[in-house]
């Protein structure tokens, strides 16, 4: 990402000249960091202790120390010096041209690799190029969160053909218009269980990766919910059914489950999982990747309560970790669908003509009118990546899909044999979709031979989980199967040669 750095410092140069008042970098490094960072946050126009605007310098101050540093030249110190060589600064604005080659030469220092074996998300999958015209429709592109929902019909029927289609997919009754991403979701599923049943434990596998059990702590801990984690079966990555048994009790508001896993592993007992749910009077969220439900059985097949999903893979290209798309369905029952956080488009006729329009259904649970008694705050969602993945189903149909999750599915299981034929094992001896993760020994060495090759490598375990040695890979429909004898023979070669 040097690059981008750069091109983020050249961005400054040239935008901020006159304002912070530079010439051609007679101050010292912490000083133009200091009044450009200022600058950005809009110190020079601040009243120290402003109640609406923040980051005075006091604050700036406070939050210095906050992260354990004394000055911004501090704060920089692990990022290469040359990235921040702020001399020579134009004297005036450049013009378009030269801001432009300016660009591309700074650009052109990012290393951009075809193929990536990294796993758990995000993911290279096919994006269709009727997408990437379709939402750059101005209609679709600059359109916000409808709050006059009589005049925006072109994008509330499609955000309801979006709901229509996931609802579908996933075999269940009511989606909402999107949340941010799936840990929101799962976050979201939280309160939701909590309100229905009006019981303050949760219960979530371990080995969640930490960007989604950190937002999870941010949803449930204000509103005092507990998280319980289950531990790991040894087999197949899966939670303890066992130990789950142990720890749902009557103060349950619900379980959260996945298939397929974080570490690719299928849950092939996930309905004894929403069994136990059910038994002790709790709600059953399942997390489930949408494209594996072209070849896996749905949420709604074996009674799951609430579904939640990451939306990247319908055609959202993955954009340096980001963003994606929240999904969210759950089944028909008044309890939840009242309590469903987010925007519900809903079809109805006018009262005159009867003519089929649009609205916002259920708009009392929503913040813009119950404020802190609203079911979320979740008001600007990600509607633009809604309507994206509306059109890849669309554009692929109920076979289509099908065709990805099997394509996926063979990948996946052609490098495991591959693997295996130099002796490496997966972690989890059970059946995989897309992600695994493998006992490579010296990780960094591994990824820096893959990066020779230009191949971007797994997932650093050890450091996530304590799991010594362990890398997160993944493929999908993409990748060639001279792309996976690259791979196996770069492993084989510069891995460890026995499995976990």
């Amino acid at each position: 990402m040097l690059g981008s750095l750069q091109l983020f410092i050249f961005l400054l140069k040239t935008s901020f000249t006159k304002s912070i008042n530079i010439n051609n970098g007679s101050l010292n490094r912490e000083l133009i960091y200091s009044k450009i960072i200022n600058y950005l946050a809009g110190a020079h126009l601040l009243v120290e202790g402003h109640p609406y605007l923040p980051n005075a310098s006091s604050v700036f101050k406070e939050m210095l120390m906050e992260v354990g540093v004394e000055s911004t030249d501090e704060f920089f110190r692990d990022l290469p010096n040359q990235s921040f060589e702020l001399c020579g600064i134009p004297t005036k604005p450049l013009d378009e041209p030269s801001v432009i080659n300016e660009v591309k030469r700074i650009l052109s220092k990012n290393k951009v690799y075809a193929k990536s074996f990294t796993g758990g998300g995000p993911w290279y999958h096919y994006v269709p190029s009727i997408i990437k015209y379709l939402i750059s429709r101005g209609e679709f592109l600059t359109s916000y969160t409808p709050y006059q929902p009589e005049i925006s019909q072109g994008v509330l029927q499609a955000l309801f053909e979006f709901q229509s289609m996931i609802c579908e997919l996933y075999k269940m009754d009511v989606a909402n218009a999107s949340l941010y991403d799936l840990p929101t979701a799962i976050g979201e599923a939280a309160l939701l269980s909590a309100r229905v049943t009006g019981r303050r434990k949760f219960v979530i596998p371990a080995y969640l990766p930490n960007d989604r059990k950190n937002v999870i702590l941010n949803y449930t801990y204000p509103m005092d919910i507990r998280l319980v984690e289950v531990p790991l079966s040894k087999d197949d990555g899966c939670p303890d059914l066992e130990y789950l048994k142990t720890v749902v009790d009557s103060e349950t508001s619900g379980i959260y489950i996945e298939t397929p896993t974080f570490f690719g592993t299928i849950n092939a007992n996930i309905k004894a999982f929403v069994e136990v749910a059910h038994d002790a009077g709790a709600l059953a969220i399942v997390g489930a990747d949408p494209l594996s439900l072209g070849l896996f059985r749905p949420p709604g097949e074996y009674d799951a309560d609430i579904a939640v999903g990451d939306g990247q893979p319908l055609g959202i290209p993955p954009g340096a970790g980001g963003n994606t798309l929240g999904l969210m369905v759950c089944r028909d029952d008044p309890r939840i669908i009242r309590q469903l956080p987010g925007r519900i488009v809903g079809l109805t006729r006018s009262k005159d003509e009867g003519r089929r329009g649009y609205v916002l259904a259920l708009s009392t649970r929503e913040q813009h009118i119950r404020r802190e008694k609203a079911t979320s705050n979740i008001c600007t969602n990600e509607a633009l990546l809604a309507i994206s993945a509306a059109i890849y189903i669309a554009t692929m149909g109920r076979k289509g899909i099908a065709r990805v999750a099997k394509k996926i599915m063979y990948n996946t299981q052609y490098v495991l044999d591959r693997l295996r034929e130099f002796g490496i094992s997966p972690l989890f001896k059970c059946l995989h979709f897309r992600d695994f993760a493998i006992n490579v020994g010296d990780i960094e060495r591994v990824n820096r031979a893959l990066i020779q090759n230009e191949i971007m490598g797994g997932r650093d375990l050890e450091k996530e989980f304590g799991m010594a040695g362990v890398s997160l890979f993944a493929v999908t429909e993409l990748h060639t199967k001279e792309d996976i004898d690259l791979f196996a023979k770069i492993l084989a070669t510069e891995g460890r040669t026995k499995g976990v």
